[in-house]
């Protein structure tokens, strides 16, 4: 059975990320989206926010399932018992990027894998400070995130402005 891991901070989960999601899904028996709680940054929403929210958005996908941690992404793997990490790329920067980390975790880890994904072209400008951004100045985000997630971050940038 192939067990992957796609890790993010989802703070949001846009439109892109389920977009790797479901194509991922589609090449693991099981793909465990993992949350990363990173304490070094202060994120919009609460970890166990984002597995909520990611939870509804993939209530759809069978083989999918949300998981927070912290911590380094190899011992998430070892502990989820997964060989395989998929990562999505969106520009020439993320490679440069994700390739030195995927060197760096299979040089800490040989048995687990990484896998680039490119992003689809809808969504290759796309990124999670984006939505933010447009959200914070009051612009209409809807086509960027599903309509729950763009709900909450309405909800939560009206609570900032009070």
């Amino acid at each position: 059975m192939l067990k992957g891991i796609y890790p993010g901070s989802f703070d949001p989960v846009t439109y892109g990320h389920l977009d790797v999601i479901e194509r991922s899904s589609k090449l693991v028996d099981e793909l465990i989206v993992g949350v990363l709680n990173n304490k070094a940054k202060s994120p919009l929403f609460s970890a166990e926010e984002r597995v909520r929210m990611l939870n509804e958005v993939t209530k759809d996908m069978p083989n999918v399932t949300v998981v927070p941690f912290e911590g380094l992404l190899v011992d998430f793997a070892r502990k989820m018992d997964a060989g395989l990490v998929i990562r999505g790329l969106r520009a020439i920067t993320d490679f440069e990027y994700e390739l030195q980390m995927a060197q760096t975790n299979h040089k800490m880890e040989p048995d687990v894998e990484t896998v680039f994904l490119t992003t689809s072209l809808d969504y290759s400008y796309l990124s999670s400070t984006t939505v933010k951004e447009v959200a914070a100045f009051g612009g209409d985000i809807s086509q960027f995130v599903p309509g729950i997630v763009a709900d909450l971050i309405e909800e939560k940038m009206n609570k900032r402005r009070v």
